[in-house]
């Protein structure tokens, strides 16, 4: 199944890996372009043995599936650059966050099949959750292509399009959410006498273990926190501290502010207007 990429950042080309990885895609059948790093395109070419070039029709040419992998603001130079070589019956991914299926069906001039994702950097290591959106013209094939594509790197969860920029507050930015919890517990290892080669791989193997506690678990994820805080304990302690600097709701503000952020990136390509 030809599929081409429009973009070659670090989204592409942990799609790329994870497809590779998993049989999901065939390394001969995935070509890759970029606006102008031509030594990055050699970088993936000698990886993964991908193809890559700068002749758009060659590399549109018969694709099934076409990933948009640039960045939102990129979006209509993008579309203008493809439209001419693309195939009626290509099925379009699109990674850019913001960008509505129907901005790129207005853009296009005609009916596609769009399919609008948002995975994390988690995909670089094949932990991605990503969520996926689909336009009414997405047939039931290019459906389960597009699920085995996005589950080669994690993950994936089909919602409603208007869900998008909920999931990219929730999922998207995710990732940093917890990187942020383990700034604050590297500081504080420091803080009570840990050297970090002491404290990483304990912070590491806390965080994995208590996200396999929760993936096990039929409950919420309060019960398993209640479920460890005994009563006079250290636990207790320390999370008594976490109520009274109001830290859940902070957590609840940042997703909520993210998810606003993500609604207001959008409105450029809301109501599109030709130009």
């Amino acid at each position: 199944m030809k599929t081409t990429f429009i973009g070659a950042g670090s989204m592409a080309e942990a799609m790329i890996s994870g497809a590779i990885s998993s049989g999901a895609l065939a390394a001969g059948d995935i070509y890759a372009t970029n606006r102008a790093d031509e030594g990055r395109l050699q970088e993936l070419k000698a990886r993964y043995g991908i193809h890559t070039s700068y002749e758009t029709e060659a590399i549109l040419s018969d694709s099934h599936i076409v990933v948009l992998a640039v960045k939102p603001k990129d979006a209509r130079e993008a579309l203008k650059k493809i439209n001419a070589h693309l195939s009626p019956s290509s099925l379009i991914i699109t990674l850019m966050a913001g960008v509505t299926t129907r901005f790129i069906e207005q853009e296009a001039g005609r009916s596609f099949a769009v399919v609008r994702a948002m995975p994390n950097t988690s995909a670089a290591v094949g932990k991605s959750a990503t969520a996926i959106a689909l336009n009414k013209y997405v047939t039931e094939e290019q459906k389960l292509a597009a699920l085995a594509l996005f589950s080669s790197i994690g993950l994936t969860k089909i919602v409603k399009e208007e869900q998008l920029d909920a999931v990219t507050g929730l999922s998207g930015s995710g990732p940093a959410y917890i990187y942020y919890v383990a700034e604050a517990m590297e500081q504080a290892a420091e803080a009570i006498g840990l050297e970090k080669e002491t404290a990483k791989p304990l912070i590491i193997q806390t965080l994995l273990g208590a996200a396999e506690m929760l993936s096990a678990s039929e409950g919420k994820a309060e019960q398993l926190r209640k479920g460890v805080t005994s009563p006079g304990g250290t636990t207790e302690a320390g999370i008594r501290i976490l109520e009274a600097e109001k830290v859940k709701q902070a957590f609840v503000d940042c997703i909520v502010e993210a998810t606003a952020q993500s609604k207001r990136l959008g409105l450029p390509y809301q109501n599109p207007i030709k130009q």
